[in-house]
């Protein structure tokens, strides 16, 4: 059974890569309508209104009765509502969608750090080597094509050291709540924090520029803000983060593939030869394929 629910966690993630694969085209897509901050206000309150359908139709309002969820919804805001997605928001202004889909990798290391080495989580060898070899693969793609790190490509830097804080509050709110709460929940208080940052930045909401990238919009907050982030967190209650992150980071592959078709940027030698590594880091993280190594103690 524990397999079996380890096995469904992968799935969850796996589906949740595909469709955040497509986050960074569509986010690009809308900038051509929109500001970036403001693009993340809409399709952040857009992914509300999607959450708050379902917990209407479930009957799960009293939920949110809970006073520790409001607690732990606040830090989700903070690390990952508005700290993760502003810089990677403002990222995606200054650099490509590939770039970011690849940078984002680091989300790997980090999370890697901070579930490990500080709160102390459990690792089996081939997790460990998957990890590595996940590192690895963004290694090739980035040492080639970056001779300095522009402050687009840093500030998506910046925000993979916030996801890993956020995802942990994310565990525990899953615990007293459904996905769908925890998720309505959280994209009901980052909504206004997100619209006065934008203005803070001199952002400002036209609704006659809002048309030109509502398609976008509505596919980044329905499904992208919406189905995709269910993926996820019903995938971190089964796994653990770590291993969620290393298979989520098949999603810059389909960045890649997206953005050669829809915006014409080839994707390099570099980057095609960074998949060998990537698939054999996903098959160890999954427990799909084992390593045999004899263990051998000295006197």
């Amino acid at each position: 059974m524990i397999m079996k629910d380890e096995q469904t966690g992968d799935l969850f993630i796996f589906g949740a890569a595909v469709l955040g694969g497509l986050l960074p085209i569509i986010t690009v897509l809308s900038y051509r309508g929109v500001p970036s901050i403001i693009s993340l206000a809409i399709s952040t309150f857009l992914s509300s209104i999607f959450f708050l359908a379902i917990i209407l139709y479930k009957k799960r309002l009293h939920e949110l009765k809970n006073p520790l969820l409001w607690k732990y919804v606040l830090y989700i805001v903070l690390f990952i509502g508005i700290l993760g997605y502003i810089f990677y928001y403002l990222g995606l202004t200054m650099t490509t969608p590939g770039n970011a889909g690849i940078i984002g990798l680091f989300e790997i290391c980090t999370s890697y750090i901070f579930f490990n080495l500080i709160r102390k989580e459990h690792f089996s060898f081939e997790s460990k080597v998957g990890a590595a070899l996940m590192a690895f693969g963004a290694v090739i793609v980035l040492a080639p094509n970056f001779s300095a790190l522009n402050l687009g490509d840093l500030f998506i830097l910046i925000s993979t050291f916030f996801w890993p804080i956020g995802n942990l509050f994310q565990q525990k709110a899953k615990l007293i709540a459904s996905t769908e709460t925890v998720l309505f929940l959280r994209s009901l208080v980052a909504t206004p924090f997100l619209f006065l940052i934008a203005y803070a930045f001199g952002q400002y909401l036209e609704f006659a520029e809002v048309k030109e990238s509502l398609p976008f919009l509505l596919v980044s907050g329905f499904i992208l803000f919406g189905v995709s982030k269910i993926f996820w967190l019903e995938g971190i209650s089964r796994i653990s983060v770590t291993k969620a992150n290393a298979i989520h980071s098949l999603g810059p592959l389909v960045t890649l593939f997206f953005a050669w078709i829809v915006l014409h940027q080839s994707p390099t030698i570099w980057q095609i030869t960074s998949l060998v590594p990537f698939f054999f880091g996903v098959l160890l993280l999954t427990n799909n394929l084992k390593l045999k190594y004899e263990h051998t103690e000295t006197n």
